[in-house]
């Protein structure tokens, strides 16, 4: 195995990236002191993208800012010391058959797509974390991989425990183990699964035209890396493979037939010095006032108009209506939807760490702008109410990160009967399961004691249930555990204003209130 120190460097960060992605769930506590977002809040492209789309700065991106000035020293050296993907796609080429590179893939296609994306977010969408090499593997593994080896290590573990029959006892150890610190906390399918793993597939069998082919001629992160190493004043001395040797052109990931990549395409990662049987190649820091003469870049046009036809691209995408977006359900704190787009990086994290699966994967519900952001799916699952998981890990703050108490209060949409459904007011018979699960203190959703007819025409008193909207927050508890099949008979619907709970409301003492409309506050 290639040992070198940028080798070394790499599978640190592809170790850290994955433990990241194991403590990024819940494990008993209210707390994630430390999860995967740490390498979006260092990643430049996240905050490229959240400038231009939102166009202040947050300092929770703080560790990407120093992340691009290394870059405007160093060079592209993210992309050979650290990015976990490339290190994935270093580890994979040799097992992969080499194929002819076909011409559309090499060029311009690289800064087009870049432009694409920059021109999208100014105007106000962020879709960099559709393609950004980070949130491509952390979707795969949060999705498909992650719910997959959950579901086959407990099936498995199911047979083994009746193989070992009266020993099984002896196993509870290792699967305290493994339920503990590997598998996900709760059993999840998501949708876009397969999309998500097909995507990651995707960007692994490109190695079929060449090593590290995504990293090269498609990444956007790698791209813009390698504009900003541009002006770097590292030089790699010689600049060409020698006619005598040639060892560098068998060990550098991104040599392209028998030339040395130089600038922007060079990764830093020193394989040609090391492999360099006579010695030759250094690196040095040339004179940043006495830079040689950059070379003409003949993608500017193509950047300015892939920035016009980006933000075009931003604008037909947004086929949604104001009112229909105003219907979706998003995380607790979310209440701009155009702030929101504008911010997320669609990294799937708070879908991964939600309590009890209430947040999933938008596919076209919210439009072809709203892919892969988080959308709450009461009949599914419903938001914790003392949880604040989701604004924990959220790397940008388009989820807000609240304390306890403020959560609680937000408000995601309004709960409403369907009285074709609900079956006090369709059948005629008590049931009263949301109002007792309703987390609110005072009861966001209460009964009323009327008198009715039965479906056989005999007077009867029935428990009618109705909401008292003041106190609803939407967590959509009273949807998910509503005993109907199919449709439920009490539904969550967005609404325009999403003015928290009064604090002195939502501080009040637990109480079942029945018996007529009382004053909510009271």
């Amino acid at each position: 195995m290639n040992r070198t120190p940028a080798r070394i460097s790499q599978l640190f960060f592809l170790l850290l990236f994955l433990g990241l992605f194991l403590s990024t769930e819940y494990r008993g506590k209210d707390e994630i002191p430390a999860a995967v977002n740490s390498f979006f809040r260092a990643d430049p492209l996240a905050l490229a993208t959240w400038l231009l789309a939102v166009k202040s700065f947050t300092l929770l991106l703080l560790p990407a800012l120093l992340v691009l000035i290394l870059t405007l020293v160093f060079g592209r050296f993210f992309c050979g010391w650290i990015c976990p993907l490339g290190t994935i796609l270093e580890l994979v080429t040799g097992r992969i058959v080499k194929g002819k590179t076909p011409p559309w893939l090499v060029g311009r296609l690289k800064y087009l797509l870049l432009a694409l994306l920059m021109g999208a977010a100014l105007a106000g969408l962020n879709l960099a974390g559709i393609l950004d090499p980070l949130a491509i593997l952390l979707r795969a593994m949060t999705f498909f991989a992650h719910p997959l080896a959950g579901d086959a290590a407990r099936t498995g573990w199911v047979g083994l425990y009746r193989v070992m029959g009266e020993s099984r006892d002896h196993l509870a150890p290792g699967y305290s183990l493994l339920h503990d610190y590997l598998l996900p906390f709760r059993e999840s399918s998501y949708p876009l699964a397969v999309l998500s793993a097909l995507l990651l597939l995707t960007v692994i069998l490109l190695e079929r035209y060449g090593k590290r082919a995504w990293c090269r001629y498609l990444c956007p992160l790698g791209t813009l890396l390698g504009l900003l190493s541009r002006f770097s004043p590292v030089r790699r001395s010689p600049g060409r493979i020698c006619g005598d040797c040639g060892e560098c052109e068998n060990v550098c990931p991104t040599v392209e037939e028998g030339k040395m990549p130089e600038g922007e395409e060079c990764l830093l990662c020193f394989a040609c010095r090391r492999g360099c049987g006579r010695s030759r190649v250094r690196f040095w820091f040339a004179n940043p006032f006495k830079l040689r003469e950059r070379p003409y870049l003949p993608a500017r046009r193509f950047l300015l108009g892939g920035m016009a036809g980006g933000l075009l691209f931003a604008r037909g995408l947004r086929w949604k209506s104001a009112e229909a977006r105003e219907r979706l359900l998003r995380p607790p704190g979310v209440r701009d939807e155009a702030e929101f787009l504008a911010a997320c990086v669609r990294c799937g994290e708070c879908m991964k760490v939600c309590l009890r699966s209430a947040l999933y994967p938008a596919a076209l519900q919210a439009g072809m702008e709203g892919l892969y952001t988080p959308l709450l799916v009461p009949r599914l699952g419903y938001c914790e109410y003392h949880c604040t998981l989701c604004g924990q890990v959220c790397p940008t703050g388009a989820i807000p990160n609240l304390p306890k108490g403020e959560k609680e209060r937000e408000v995601v949409g309004k709960a409403v009967f369907d009285k074709n459904h609900c079956l006090p007011y369709a059948k005629k018979s008590n049931c009263i399961v949301c109002e007792e699960h309703c987390p609110i203190p005072r009861k966001a959703i209460r009964s009323r004691v009327v008198e009715s007819l039965d479906l056989n025409g005999k007077k009867i008193s029935l428990m009618e249930p109705y909401v008292v909207e003041e106190l609803c927050n939407g967590c959509g508890i009273c949807e998910h555990v509503c005993p109907l099949e199919g449709k439920s008979g009490v539904e969550i619907f967005g609404v325009k204003d999403k003015t928290p709970i009064a604090v002195a409301v939502a501080a009040k003492p637990a109480a079942k209130v029945r018996g007529g409309d009382e004053d909510p506050y009271k």
